[in-house]
């Protein structure tokens, strides 16, 4: 479901540009139509009025909480019902974040994310991805929506860039706390500097090696890792805002010395930040987490060398916090669990 479906709705109603945004603003920040400082029946035709009950439990329809999972850490995994019964992720995170999902499954196949091991089942509606935002917003404030759920934000492009327009002029939040996560796709480079609304970007690294890169995220496009820097460095100067590398880190994978000088290479001097993501370690997986002093030696030594670098703490260890992780056991109690997990 697209919010240009509501747009055309609320039109057919005879709702001018003036009406329809004061809509949208009100649902895409958790308010009920009667708040505001103008009642309804003040500011809106009474065509559109004698509409907006049906307009609003269609809104309302789009997307329900199915379960809540509160961590230890100040975030919460909820499990998020669409309509039709799928099923999709979204982390409330520390800090006034939400962290939402732009398809059912993915179909990128990166070895150590669980959302991909089904596939892709659908995309999910630009609608459904600020329904997401609503309901993290009806239990807290919300300054910072990061598309870096489950899917791949590229592979749903025109359904991304319409939410992310919506939620950075009604929905009230500032384009910079708008992150379109990405492992790379040359429409991304395309399109995102067009739009009215320009989001911040996260681009998957992983790794400085084509060969490791192509191995780990295998049906990713084929970017170079520095072709892929390129890209999001002319991003970067575009909009002013910093890239931000997302680097899992895999024990005896990607966490080398070679890696790190390999960082330094392709990043010194660039407008950018490197998030490094100790790799939540689950049974019956290929991969383990280095320690937490060889992940904090490799970023204070990017630090040292003029790449910024911040190692994060994955947000909701405890609540099952990686990608796919929450509707996998919900679907299969019994499977393995392989993620990368939302950045707080």
């Amino acid at each position: 479901m697209r919010i240009d479906h509501f747009r055309e709705r609320l039109r057919a109603h005879g709702a001018k540009p003036c009406h329809e945004f004061r809509v949208l603003r009100l649902w895409a920040t958790a308010q009920d139509q009667g708040s505001g400082r103008r009642k309804p029946e003040d500011f809106l035709p009474a065509s559109v009025r004698a509409a907006l009950p049906e307009l609003t439990a269609d809104l309302a329809a789009l997307a329900r909480v199915r379960s809540e999972h509160p961590a230890d850490d100040g975030s919460a995994r909820l499990l998020v019902e669409l309509a039709g019964g799928h099923t999709v992720e979204s982390v409330l995170l520390p800090r006034d974040g939400v962290c939402v999902s732009t398809q059912v499954g993915c179909a990128v196949g990166c070895l150590f994310c669980m959302t991909g091991r089904d596939g892709l089942l659908r995309q999910v509606g630009s609608a459904e991805i600020v329904a997401q935002v609503v309901l993290a917003r009806a239990r807290r404030p919300v300054k910072k929506v990061v598309f870096m759920g489950m899917g791949e934000p590229a592979h749903n492009l025109d359904n991304v860039l319409e939410a992310i327009d919506l939620l950075g002029t009604a929905g009230g939040i500032g384009h910079k706390n708008l992150v379109f996560s990405t492992v790379g796709d040359p429409r991304v480079f395309e399109r995102l500097p067009l739009g009215a609304v320009k989001p911040a970007l996260a681009l998957s690294l992983h790794t400085t090696r084509a060969d490791l890169r192509a191995e780990l995220l295998p049906r990713a496009p084929r970017f170079d890792p520095a072709d892929l820097v390129a890209e999001g460095e002319r991003y970067a100067r575009t909009t002013g805002y910093p890239i931000q590398y997302q680097w899992t880190l895999l024990e005896g994978i990607n966490d080398t010395d070679e890696e790190l000088e390999g960082m330094v290479r392709l990043l010194s001097g660039k407008y950018a930040i490197m998030n490094m993501i100790p790799y939540n370690t689950t049974e019956g997986t290929g991969y383990r987490r280095p320690s937490w002093e060889r992940a904090a030696a490799m970023s204070n030594y990017l630090n040292r060398r003029g790449v910024l670098a911040r190692l994060r703490q994955s947000a909701g260890q405890d609540v099952d916090g990686g990608c796919g992780q929450l509707r996998a056991r919900s679907a299969k109690p019994a499977r393995a669990t392989i993620a990368i997990q939302p950045v707080a």
